[in-house]
């Protein structure tokens, strides 16, 4: 039943109160590039305009389907692919907002258009004219001399109509059509309850004796947040650049301990933002879809279209990895627990001392730590030179427009444009936490890339991070991880900015979801190289280029606990797997699952107050649903395609083009190993990974 505003919205435009005149999300954007109207759209605008874009959504799928003339590759799969860019870029604009610029108004309208929007892809994917249409076209392919990227778009289309419940009989459509609806709004629910739990967690310190440890920057960092909100002394909370730094620094073992538990018990405490029951609902219905579906458990339905092509190949993966990191990872906590007990420490350690203890230990080992490279680091010498190794590598420059309005004051706005001045993108930086955002760090696209009648309409690309911010004596100073943290999505980014696909299902990151991390975490890779460093890392104060020796402790570390790293990463991906090759229902406790799970790559003691999969957003709200081994087996790709680089030249434009052209711009225009076999010559093995790690 539809709620009343959206009931009164509807009236509205019938009586030609709402629409594209008052609208600035209907019609033309009259903004350079055609970008998005941020200081003209309201909240108010929303749902207006996805009504709107439904219904011009709808005309386009009903002129498909009614059009008398034989089914063809181009009236149907190609017209069909076309359909719905209004609501795509509605869409796209919303739900970014809803991550990074979020508020009640705006989440109680996603709840009420998520149903909405599930509604219309299901009356697309589940029509029967529509499928009898693109089964037509399929059963032709062999003859129709299509390009290696219509044949991607032929069988994508045929597969994913199967995929979406099109052979299904009409009672279980039905059943389809709920289960999806409803896992849209437990998605979006998952999501808002950890980041009400996490903005909901204040600890207001008076006592500066009680933050001992904690450096310089960190402790003004405190004051200023305590500041902003008219209150007197130092105050914590869980996002990165506040928690980080407590886990450690701090010498109090009581506030480090306070800390971990207030971040690892998110939505797990059994009161209205809990996620328990989300949980267990969400991987009910999962398994309710690959079952309908004709599939054992949901991974089986996933992987099919991933790479691992099952979980017996994930799996693979996995222990091939765990075997050459659990000693490892076991051998690193007892030389941590050794250094810490010559300190006089008298317990196990736990996790809320690891932080503590295996820094000290890497000061001590390495004479590195975060804030002696810090001042190297100033954010915008960052981007300086992030920016300047993309024109190194494939001749691209950015150009901040202030023209081009934003969604917040602290987002810039750029234009990206190729080594002969073709306009390329808009790309937006976001990079300080606030309240209307949510944790962590990503890469999306507010407008994807296509080419259609002979115009390449270019994407509108955006980073979004929660990096520390400056203070009311220094700008803001990034810790080495937040370097790489840059690094990575601005290669998600490169791979939107640099897409270069007819079809807008198949360009920029729409490819596997276990080949996407490797554009990202390739660039990873430079951080580390001191001819890359020596760009930008230039010292705040004095103007000096980072010391090579300081390089060289960085080179040093860079392995240090390196086998912890990896089964920190596996835990993740065998407790995915769990939940994702379920054959029956899950009634029982979210914790034990969670603990037998991942219980062969643990190295610390269970805790009860905590738990991961009732915060885990890359499984319950966004889309790595028995995907996270991605992240390893991306590892596998970017240390085997970083040799090259490394074979032939940091900064080789050959070597660039190459992956450019092979793998950048083609997205999912093809099968992601003939991509990058095409660009490597061969298959990724494991072997450089495990070399780069000293795992082997």
């Amino acid at each position: 039943m539809k709620s009343l505003y959206i009931l009164v919205v509807i009236i509205l435009m019938n009586l030609g109160m709402v629409n594209a005149q008052n609208n600035p999300l209907l019609g033309d954007f009259n903004t350079p590039h055609d970008a998005a109207p941020f200081n003209k759209i309201e909240n108010e605008h929303f749902l207006p305009a996805f009504t709107e874009a439904i219904k011009q959504g709808e005309a386009e799928v009903e002129a498909i389907k009614t059009n008398t003339e034989a089914p063809t590759f181009e009236n149907t799969v190609v017209a069909l692919d076309r359909t719905g860019k209004l609501l795509s870029r509605t869409a796209g604009i919303f739900f970014n907002l809803m991550s990074s610029e979020t508020n009640d108004e705006l989440q109680k309208i996603a709840q009420e258009v998520s149903p909405i929007l599930t509604k219309y892809q299901n009356d697309i994917s589940l029509d029967p004219v529509l499928f009898e249409k693109i089964k037509v076209v399929y059963a032709q392919k062999d003859k129709l001399n299509l390009s290696a990227e219509q044949s991607t778009l032929l069988e994508n289309s045929y597969v994913g109509f199967v995929r979406q419940g099109a052979n299904l009989s009409n009672a279980d459509k039905d059943k389809f059509r709920k289960i999806s609806t409803e896992l849209s709004k437990l998605s979006l629910t998952f999501g808002e309850n950890v980041l009400k739990e996490t903005n909901g967690y204040e600890l207001l310190i008076s006592n500066k004796s009680k933050l001992a440890g904690l450096p310089e920057g960190a402790l003004e960092a405190a004051a200023g947040r305590a500041k902003a909100k008219d209150k007197e002394g130092w105050l914590i909370d869980i996002s990165m650049p506040s928690y980080i730094p407590v886990l450690k620094y701090a010498d109090n073992r009581e506030l480090r301990k306070e800390l971990y538990l207030a971040y690892g018990s998110k939505s797990f405490k059994g009161d209205e933002f809990d996620n328990q029951d989300n949980v267990k609902r969400i991987v009910e219905l999962r398994l309710e879809t690959a079952k309908l579906l004709g599939y054992k458990n949901y991974g089986d339905y996933v992987l099919e279209r991933r790479m691992a092509m099952n979980p017996d190949g994930v799996y693979g993966l996995l222990d091939e990895l765990y075997e050459a990191s659990y000693k490892a990872a076991l051998a690193e906590k007892a030389e941590i627990q050794k250094y810490a007990e010559t300190s006089g420490f008298k317990d196990e350690i736990m996790p809320w001392d690891w932080s503590y203890y295996s820094e000290k230990l890497k000061v001590e080992k390495f004479d590195l730590n975060d804030e002696m490279l810090k001042p190297y680091f100033e954010l915008s010498n960052v981007v300086g030179g992030i920016f300047g190794l993309a024109t190194e590598l494939y001749g691209i420059t950015f150009k901040e427009n202030k023209s081009i309005p934003v969604y917040n004051e602290e987002v810039r706005a750029y234009e990206v444009f190729d080594a002969d001045g073709t306009f390329l993108s808009v790309f937006y930086t976001d990079f300080h936490p606030r309240a209307s955002k949510r944790g962590g760090a990503w890469m999306n696209d507010f407008k994807g890339q296509w080419i259609e009648n002979g115009v390449d309409s270019r994407p509108h690309v955006t980073i979004v991070m929660n990096f520390t911010k400056p203070t009311e004596t220094k700008p803001a100073l990034l810790t080495f991880s937040e370097v790489e943290t840059f690094l990575h999505e601005f290669g998600h980014a490169l791979h939107g900015m640099l897409a270069n696909s007819t079809y807008s299902s198949l360009s920029g990151t729409s490819v596997y979801r276990d080949f996407v991390e490797l554009p990202s975490q390739i660039m990873e890779n430079w951080a580390v190289e001191k001819d890359f460093l020596d760009r930008f890392a230039l010292h705040y104060e004095t103007g000096e280029i980072i010391p090579a020796e300081l390089v060289e402790k960085i080179v040093a570390s860079q392995n240090y606990l390196a086998g912890y790293a990896s089964i920190r990463q596996l835990s993740f991906a065998y407790m995915d797997m769990a939940w994702h090759t379920l054959e029956k229902p899950f009634n029982g406790s979210v914790k034990e699952f969670e603990e037998k799970a991942w219980k062969k790559v643990q190295i610390f003691p269970e805790i009860d107050e905590v738990c991961m999969s009732t915060q885990f957003g890359h499984l319950f709200a966004g889309g790595y649903a028995a995907g996270y081994y991605g992240y390893k087996w991306a590892e596998v790709l970017d240390a085997d395609a970083f040799s090259v680089f490394k074979e032939k030249g940091l900064f080789s434009k050959e070597v660039a083009a190459s992956f450019r052209e092979n793998v950048l711009e083609k997205g999912g225009t093809e099968h992601p190993m003939i991509l990058y076999k095409r660009f490597r010559g061969q298959e990724p093995r494991v072997d450089a990974l495990l070399e780069r790690s000293g795992l082997n």
